[in-house]
């Protein structure tokens, strides 16, 4: 494995969070953005991605993952301030 993402997706600025982990953050935030990706986000329409963040090994990533999942929302929204304080669509910047 070559590591792996922890993501944040919303459907709008300080909306639903959705925290999730990928080891393809390209494909999993077009699904996002595309609406294919099932469950949670689909179904509250979380397309907009506003936190990424790369770890060397994919073991990392969902430790990460499970630990941001049991913050507080405060905790997750000041995550997301700090790398990202517009609230942008990060899908546009990735590089494909």
């Amino acid at each position: 494995m070559n590591g792996g993402w922890v993501y944040i997706v919303t459907n709008k600025r300080d909306g639903t969070l959705y925290v999730g982990v990928t080891a393809d953050i390209f494909r999993r935030a077009s699904e996002h953005h595309d609406g294919t990706y099932s469950g949670f986000s689909k179904r509250y329409g979380l397309k907009r991605l506003v936190f990424t963040e790369r770890h060397e090994e994919i073991e990392s990533a969902i430790a990460r993952e499970t630990r941001i999942k049991k913050w507080p929302r405060a905790w997750k929204v000041r995550l997301i301030h700090e790398m990202n304080p517009d609230w942008d669509d990060l899908y546009e910047t990735l590089n494909y």
